[in-house]
């Protein structure tokens, strides 16, 4: 089978690349080489057995062209940062929102072979994630408004009886609240895909990834993952530095797991039209992110909880992954300290510089951070 990756010299896309020839797949990838992903250069760990086309997604007629013969798309190809998509919003809306829809222009107009589509979705959609309120059940808190995070109020509150929730696992019904360019974007994305997908008859899937870390994760672009910034900041015996309490979650997968999902969406029928959730369902506190990161660096360095808050930030959000094992015959198997292991063994080896206080520095010129 002839499969394109957009996105596919980049973190998940590279690794996705790999695991799909080694399975026997031909392989395309579409790649723009993201200057602040890749500095406008060729990683040194793309696989020579794929074949390359370096040229922009919205750009229609190479993209047209790109998908001449493909029978199966990976559309990874994405602008990644919530902060920084509430500036650059022409930006993340063109590539995230009219790069997919190029995608399914194109395939709507032109004779094709494409049996399948895989997105990549966000959880950064959903905005807040589920919450349990000890008198109301299940709700979903509101985005906390400025004046709360004014007063160093970091809780999250029920919507009907203002008491304080406990999060509990996100599920895939649960009602979408983009709090970010980033986010709507996502969600434009796997709205205009699962419409196009069912009009068309192309079978889509799309796979709302949480918190992915792994090796070969830039560790120079300040609006990567967290744990790339942390490791960054450690790297160059800096504070990783933390808004609000500290106490606020994330579910951290590995992108080893996040590639074995990927291929099951692709060879399973029982994936077609679904979305799915794939994240850990365990989730850690920023906080005590940090500190494993030190740990494992051999740093004696704590992270600086500078009481804060971005605009734009959660508090909790965790995956059910109950539907990726009923669909995709899928749950995730790197326990976090271990896939933590593997990363810092490869980040020891890898260049980083530091970006954070640049990054922090136009969130502030922007009004985007409070101190």
């Amino acid at each position: 089978m002839n499969v394109l990756v957009t996105g596919g010299a980049g973190f998940i896309g590279s690794h996705l690349v790999d695991s799909l020839i080694q399975q026997g797949y031909s392989v395309t990838v579409y790649d723009n080489l993201e200057q602040q992903v890749h500095g406008g250069r060729k990683p040194g760990y793309l696989n020579k057995h794929a074949s390359y086309i370096y040229d922009d997604i919205r750009d229609y007629d190479a993209f047209r062209k790109a998908l001449s013969g493909v029978e199966a798309v990976f559309h990874f190809a994405s602008m990644v940062g919530v902060g920084q998509s509430q500036y650059q919003i022409r930006k993340y809306m063109e590539v995230n929102s009219l790069g997919t829809a190029n995608l399914w222009d194109i395939i709507a107009n032109n004779k094709n072979r494409i049996k399948k589509v895989i997105i990549s979705s966000s959880m950064s959609s959903y905005g807040e994630g589920l919450c349990l309120c000890a008198k109301c059940g299940t709700v979903k808190p509101q985005l906390r408004e400025d004046f709360q995070l004014k007063n160093k109020d970091w809780q999250l509150y029920c919507p009907n009886c203002k008491e304080i929730v406990r999060p509990i696992p996100t599920t895939e019904d649960t009602l979408f609240c983009p709090n970010s360019t980033y986010a709507l974007s996502k969600k434009i994305q796997e709205d205009i895909s699962i419409i196009s997908g069912r009009t068309y008859g192309v079978p889509v899937v799309s796979l709302r990834f949480f918190n992915v870390y792994g090796s070969r994760q830039s560790l120079s672009n300040p609006y990567t993952g967290v744990a790339a910034i942390f490791i960054s900041r450690l790297k160059n015996s800096s504070s990783p530095v933390i808004f609000e309490d500290g106490l606020q979650s994330r579910d951290f997968v590995s992108v080893k797991d996040i590639v074995r999902a990927s291929i099951q969406a692709l060879e399973l029928k029982s994936s077609d039209y679904q979305i799915c959730n794939l994240g850990s369902s365990k989730p850690i506190a920023i906080k005590d992110m940090a500190v494993l990161l030190s740990g494992l660096l051999g740093k004696d360095i704590k992270p600086k909880v500078v009481g804060g808050y971005r605009k734009g930030d959660i508090r909790h959000c965790y995956a059910d992954t109950a539907k990726a094992k009923a669909v995709l015959n899928w749950q995730p198997e790197v326990e976090l300290t271990e896939g933590l292991k593997e990363l810092v063994c490869w980040a020891n080896n890898e260049p980083s510089f530091d970006m954070f206080n640049k990054a922090l520095d136009e969130l502030a010129d922007k009004n985007l951070v409070k101190f």
